[in-house]
């Protein structure tokens, strides 16, 4: 099995799952964040500032898409950089702001983006047929738990205060559960990275996890001593799959063709091999109103 990239273990772990959860502990990434940069000889274009929220550990996230960004931006003739931050609310501010060009972020993020952004839906990803995607709740293959109730007083691990699958999706079925959310865990930690998450789960660190299913086929798949000894408590319903948006930087005649590149990439050779590794059938048209359903969540959350 492939060990955890180094981590740091931020001070104490307490009970509770608030909204915004204060004293937990924190998987810190930051240090190994990966960043890459391609400069093609002889352009003077300017440079296309691409980030990807961080939904497996930062260097497999990076090992992943660097590929595709590359393959976008050499069809272009347009130098790259590779943008990386620890969490999706770090990403979703270098949307905001401008300083990136198009991102591929979570679903939970998408939606937490302001109104004001001026974002844009470029295209999302169909996975084995399928444009929507679901949050998986697992547990030790040994754990006696049988439905989600019986997680109450055990040990869970969160993905990042942004994520649909692993953090929203879990809380709303807390909600469903009790009339008291914050003392449903014993006790939480935030890992940062969906992977990260199913490892704890496998080793035994904590009780259960509520994962991106993508990440977790994707394990079964390519890396399956990964998710050994895990088994899936319960699966959500449907959600609008993980999009890559565009932001205001970018002009119409950028995005149409980042666009069609991404739209096309499952009709030739070398680009479909990139897909294929991702487990991405095609990128197809993208719609806001995918996201209702994430939307309604978080109301009931009261975000």
């Amino acid at each position: 099995m492939r060990s955890l990239i180094p981590v740091i273990l931020l001070v104490l772990l307490f009970p509770g799952c608030r909204q915004e959860p204060k004293n937990i502990r924190t998987l810190d990434f930051s240090e190994v964040s990966g960043s890459g940069q391609s400069h093609i000889p002889g352009s003077d274009k300017r440079i296309l500032r691409v980030a990807v929220s961080a939904m497996s550990s930062p260097r497999e996230t990076f090992s992943s898409y660097e590929d595709i960004i590359k393959y976008i931006a050499g069809s272009l003739d347009i130098p790259y950089e590779f943008h990386q931050r620890r969490t999706y609310r770090e990403v979703n501010n270098l949307i905001e702001t401008g300083q990136l060009d198009f991102a591929f972020i979570c679903s939970g993020a998408y939606v937490e983006l302001s109104p004001d952004a001026n974002i844009e839906i470029l295209a999302v990803p169909v996975t084995r047929g399928n444009a929507w995607y679901q949050a998986y709740v697992i547990v030790p293959d040994s754990s006696p738990a049988q439905q989600f109730a019986d997680l109450e007083g055990l040990d869970f691990a969160f993905t990042d205060l942004l994520s649909n699958t692993g953090y929203v999706y879990p809380l709303y079925r807390i909600l469903e559960e009790t009339e008291n959310p914050d003392a449903f865990f014993k006790s939480t930690v935030f890992t940062n990275a969906h992977d990260v998450s199913i490892q704890m789960v496998s080793r035994g660190l904590v009780d259960g996890a509520s994962v991106h299913g993508m990440v977790f086929e994707y394990l079964v798949e390519n890396e399956p001593d990964r998710v050994r000894g895990i088994r899936i408590l319960e699966k959500s319903e449907y959600f609008g799959i993980p999009p890559v948006v565009a932001t205001f930087r970018m002009d119409d005649e950028l995005k149409m063709n980042v666009r069609d590149i991404l739209m096309n990439m499952h009709l030739n050779d070398e680009s479909r091999e990139l897909v294929d590794k991702l487990l991405i059938d095609k990128f197809i048209e993208g719609h806001d109103a995918d996201y209702d359903g994430i939307r309604a969540m978080r109301s009931a959350l009261g975000n």
